[in-house]
């Protein structure tokens, strides 16, 4: 029997997703970077060494735990096949025309024939800290100051809510931008996931059959 969209989601632990930052139902919270690559097969021994070296330095200058995700997938040359068409309709010179097509033909033909691949990389980063319950009195003194109404302590837990949320994500930013500079020391640049592209990259992830490019650097 198929799942529902509620019994579907159990299995995610996400909670929700604010300001680019993954909320996890257990707390925690994460921010992605998507990562340019490094070509090692174009560089000198020497320099492979050096870079594996300085990547290895950075992995240890590292106080927290991080997570390198390589996503593969195949390469999406539906938009530039439309492109090809489109020139083909605004071509005047008939050879051209035969050329364009016949280059198109081409393409399509040996994409089908040859699975190409494209590769994006990610890095995430974790934060996660005890919740400490407010300090004596206070949560208590809103609570009662309501005089049995609903509201005051309603917004009350919103803007404690709103508070936690901006002082983690102060946490995470501080160890995104450790992770950033490090990265960009060694060639690699980096770039935050904003809402949208973080929920994108989820959906692409529990629907593979989606063959996308996804997001660019």
């Amino acid at each position: 029997m198929a799942l529902n969209a509620q019994q579907s989601q159990e299995f995610v632990p996400i909670k929700e997703i604010r300001d680019g930052i993954i909320i996890l139902k257990d707390g925690g919270y994460r921010a992605v970077l998507i990562a340019s690559s490094i070509n090692l097969s174009l560089k000198s021994a020497e320099e492979q060494t050096a870079v594996i070296r300085q990547f290895q330095n950075f992995l240890n200058s590292l106080d927290f735990s991080v997570q390198i995700v390589i996503q593969s997938r195949r390469l999406d040359i539906r938009p530039y096949i439309l492109t090809l068409e489109d020139r083909i309709k605004n071509q005047n010179e008939p050879l051209l025309k035969i050329q364009t097509k016949e280059y198109m033909d081409f393409i399509k033909s040996f994409t089908d024939e040859v699975n190409i691949m494209t590769k994006s990389f990610f890095v995430v980063i974790p934060f996660s800290s005890t919740l400490v319950k407010p300090t004596e009195g206070i949560f208590d003194r809103l609570t009662r100051s309501s005089a049995g109404t609903s509201k005051p302590a309603e917004l009350s837990e919103k803007e404690n809510d709103i508070a936690q949320f901006e002082e983690k994500r102060s946490q995470l930013d501080q160890r995104v931008s450790v992770v950033a500079s490090g990265l960009s020391g060694l060639g690699v640049r980096t770039s935050q996931l904003k809402t949208e592209e973080v929920v994108e990259l989820f959906y692409k992830t529990f629907n593979p059959g989606d063959i996308s490019q996804g997001i660019k650097l």
